[in-house]
């Protein structure tokens, strides 16, 4: 099934700590409300029961639970029911094993709600859970965390002591950010690691960076994107001047550490690449439909030459992007394998106060290779060593402008 969504925004969530400004603007259909509810008459003063039961669930188990602590439990004073209600919704969301659905109760809520719109502390680095480990995406360019020596790829056993252990990546979100200033202890290993390391990082107001250009030899233009904000169509569209106004004749777009962003900022940067009316993504449904997101055709860029470079720091719209002008002309991708964060989140407001944050949808490439869990694998695969970042090289670089020499 195919439907026009070039008039809704959809976003690719991927939690940025300490960013300036986070305006997350989910597609219509959000504030779905309840639905069915189990009957629950054998608890006392309990707000919003339903007298209809599911047929195909038993929840005799649950109330046996309730009641044995209600009864038994020794230290009456810590027994909060709505914290119990709480507690039972978040585990029966957290039994899906997927770290982008969550439930926020009030609190959290209200909170999350803060950190879409507003200002706050952090160290500037891009969080994501691969393989129910906390692990880095990407450190924000002259980020705290960046200066602190933070790497992609790199995976958070402790917060200030604290193990990440079943933490929600919302809730380390939570425990890392904080007050301009002051400072937040992660324990991290590498891959290059023999053990764990501390690493204490002073937190600050982060402005997210979205794009850098250069002039290389031999007619090459570099354009590192670093995020798909509101404002990188346009910041792009500048750089798509500055091409042409230098007379360049190749492309070397640089997605690596970029986390993502806007839906809608990937589809308009691939539209300077693919001609009008190709799938730039498939958005996949439970039920199997699909709604397919298409170039505007803006031809600038159909013909020229590119590559392109990614690393595990590359993610979601990125891999989006990337995905799109590989299947539909062939462009070489050069690098690391991406971080493969390729699903659809929507934010459901519950009653009270409460929320859930609710995977809908999975994205898919133009030749319908899913992204989710797996990731863009590069055609070119170069690996940065720390030798090469103590001695300030880039191999991956070196090797996508060896590439586009050659084209």
């Amino acid at each position: 099934m195919e439907t026009q969504t070039s008039s809704k925004k959809k976003i690719l969530l991927v939690i940025i700590i300490s960013v300036l400004l986070l305006s997350l603007v989910f597609g219509a259909g959000v504030f779905i409300g309840f639905e069915r509810r189990p009957a629950i008459e054998r608890v006392k003063n309990v707000i919003s029961k339903e007298s209809v039961s599911p047929n195909t669930v038993d929840f005799s188990l649950f109330w046996e639970t309730w009641s044995a602590l209600q009864n038994r439990y020794v230290d009456k004073d810590k027994i909060d029911p709505q914290k119990e209600v709480y507690g039972a919704i978040s585990g029966m969301v957290k039994s899906l094993g997927d770290p982008h659905t969550v439930f926020f109760p009030p609190a959290e809520n209200k909170q999350f709600q803060q950190d879409l719109k507003g200002e706050f502390g952090g160290i500037g680095a891009e969080l994501g859970i691969r393989k129910s480990v906390l692990t880095v995406i990407a450190p924000l360019k002259n980020s705290p965390a960046e200066r602190a020596g933070i790497k992609s790829g790199d995976k958070i056993f402790k917060i200030n002591g604290d193990s990440t252990e079943n933490l929600t990546l919302e809730q380390a979100v939570q425990k890392i950010r904080g007050e301009k200033g002051t400072t937040v202890t992660l324990t991290m290993m590498r891959d290059s690691f023999d053990t764990p390391k501390d690493f204490t990082i002073v937190r600050d107001t982060i402005v997210v960076p979205i794009i850098d250009t250069k002039q290389k030899e031999d007619g090459i233009f570099y354009i590192h994107l670093l995020t798909f904000s509101e404002s990188s169509p346009r910041a792009f569209r500048n750089a798509v001047k500055e091409f042409i106004d230098a007379g360049n004749k190749k492309l070397l777009l640089d997605l690596r550490g970029n986390p993502g962003g806007f839906l809608n900022a990937a589809v308009d940067v691939a539209s300077w690449f693919l001609p009008a009316g190709e799938i730039v993504a498939r958005e996949r449904f439970a039920d199997g439909s699909e709604d397919y997101y298409r170039s505007n055709g803006y031809g600038i860029l159909e013909k020229i030459p590119v590559v392109v470079l990614l690393d595990q720091g590359s993610a979601s719209a990125s891999e989006i992007l990337a995905g799109a002008i590989r299947d539909v002309r062939g462009i070489k991708l050069v690098g690391q394998k991406s971080f493969g964060k390729g699903s659809v989140q929507e934010l459901v407001n519950l009653s009270g106060g409460a929320s859930l944050k609710v995977t809908i949808a999975k994205w898919l490439t133009p030749s319908g290779k899913t992204i989710e869990g797996e990731g863009l694998e590069p055609d070119v695969k170069v690996e940065i060593t720390p030798k090469d970042v103590d001695a300030g090289q880039d191999p991956q670089l070196d090797k996508a402008l060896e590439i586009l020499k050659s084209l």
